[in-house]
């Protein structure tokens, strides 16, 4: 598949996220809404991972020529949105926070930041 296709798909998925990580970061825990834009987080969290593994590295040292240091926080994030959906089920509300945290940190901020780096796409859209 086009590598433009994936990034416009990776970007519609992800950038809603980073508002409404944010939102429930910030929120009451426990609402209705809470509940509700926690399961459209996770879900577009994990559709948006699941795009980036498609994605080629295009910056630094490949993995069998495809996978970079960037796709570990992909897996980060297809491990922590089950994990985290189960520990709230079972009302391990700490572990579902923990993971919660962990996840917009490490998969919204982190790797949001890496995408700045010269020679990547958002990095040649706001500083060229």
């Amino acid at each position: 598949m086009n590598i433009t296709y994936l990034m416009y798909a990776h970007l519609v998925t992800v950038l809603p996220c980073v508002l409404i990580g944010a939102i429930l970061l910030i929120i009451k825990k426990g609402t209705n809404f809470h509940k509700t834009a926690g399961k459209v987080y996770m879900i577009l969290m994990m559709i948006t991972a699941i795009i980036t593994l498609f994605m080629k590295a295009q910056v630094g040292p490949k993995f069998l020529n495809h996978f970079g240091w960037i796709h570990l926080f992909s897996i980060l994030t297809l491990y922590t949105v089950p994990t985290a959906y189960t520990a709230i089920k079972k009302g391990n509300i700490k572990v579902h926070q923990r993971k919660m945290v962990l996840l917009y940190f490490g998969a919204i901020i982190i790797a949001g930041g890496f995408t700045f780096y010269p020679g990547r796409y958002l990095h040649s859209l706001f500083f060229n």
